[in-house]
């Protein structure tokens, strides 16, 4: 203890060693990869948080400039996407050292609160996927009534709720004296110096698997009955337009279906991301925490490339997105009269 000497260490690749993090007694080891290797991990994860800042940067443009786009379910994206923009700009470039270098070099302080934002935005990501589910169910199975139920007023409460209650569960967890106190037989043994990994002691892993699986589980029930209902107007209106030989518009429009499949398959992407990182925090913790470093490391980017894929879904699913984007890249958001076009003809 007190020297950085480099040791081999069992069950590592060749080429790949252990040294310490500080010299300093209770130092973690920090896993020395060969420069390739390492130079490679930094352009995976600098080109991650690239894509999460910038399609989630032209979202929050998009949709607050052009006043077409200010309607309840686009606030809620838009709010999705400042969660999604503020990851990548704060979150995203601390975890890349620590994911490369395998350790932390910025203190306890900054450890603890650059845990506390990444859980507040991956959870606020998480209940705006589930309001947004809300959103399409009504605009789906009640078309009459949707106008009045989910107006703007609305979807502001719900953006409020979403930002609300992460903040507030996880200052708990994180900051309340009284919790670590009286929890204290529930925490892991004092990490060594040089970690921040995010909290998962047993407590921790299995609060945080319901608040995730929860709202998921609603997710997934409104959006197989969105799915029905949609599917059995989309046969009304085949059946009556043949019957009569006419175009007519029953219940929920096109282009409410296809938002609703677009917004379903940005579901289904979060899932394939968190899950399994989510599924993994629990099992650990049953296991005495048995998940090698590069292992969690995996799951956790996985899981943080959520952020960069909603961008994407709507640039191949909306072509309103498309154009307003067109717009926006060359300059053309400038011009005074562009934030009165109607993106939708």
């Amino acid at each position: 203890p007190g020297k950085a000497d480099v040791t081999s260490a069992p069950g590592f690749g060749e080429g790949m060693t252990r040294a310490l993090c500080y010299e300093a007694n209770g130092s973690c080891f920090r896993t020395l990869h060969p420069f390739g290797i390492q130079l490679a991990i930094y352009a995976a994860c600098a080109l991650c948080v690239l894509l999460t800042v910038l399609g989630n940067l032209l979202v929050v443009i998009v949709v607050s400039h052009f006043k077409a786009l200010h309607t309840p379910t686009n606030f809620l994206l838009l709010s999705l996407a400042l969660a999604d923009l503020l990851l990548g700009l704060i979150v995203l470039p601390f975890s890349t050292i620590r994911s490369v270098e395998s350790c932390w070099y910025f203190g306890d302080a900054f450890c603890k609160l650059h845990t506390f934002l990444d859980t507040v935005f991956c959870l606020t990501s998480i209940f705006h996927l589930c309001f947004i589910s809300i959103d399409r169910h009504y605009a789906i199975c009640d078309p009459l009534l949707y106008p009045t139920r989910f107006t703007i007023r609305v979807a502001c409460i719900y953006i409020g709720v979403g930002w609300a209650v992460p903040m507030v569960y996880t200052s708990v967890f994180l900051y309340a004296k009284a919790i670590t106190e009286g929890l204290g037989h529930f925490l892991q043994d004092m990490p060594c110096v040089g970690s921040c990994q995010l909290l998962f002691n047993k407590l921790w892993g299995w609060l945080n698997f319901p608040v995730f699986f929860f709202p998921c589980l609603i997710m997934i029930v409104l959006y197989i009955k969105i799915f029905i209902v949609a599917n059995k107007q989309a046969r009304l209106i085949n059946n009556m337009n043949k019957s009569v030989g006419s175009q007519l518009h029953v219940g929920a429009s096109k282009s409410e279906r296809k938002a609703a499949k677009t917004l379903g398959i940005a579901v289904g992407i979060y899932l394939l991301c968190w899950l399994p990182f989510t599924i993994d925090t629990m099992v650990d913790s049953l296991l005495d925490f048995i998940t090698p470093p590069v292992l969690f490391d995996i799951l956790i980017w996985f899981a943080y490339f959520n952020s960069a894929c909603n961008p994407l879904i709507y640039v191949f699913s909306y072509r309103w997105f498309r154009k307003a984007a067109k717009l926006v890249l060359t300059h053309g958001i400038f011009c005074s009269r562009t934030s009165t076009l109607d993106l939708y003809r």
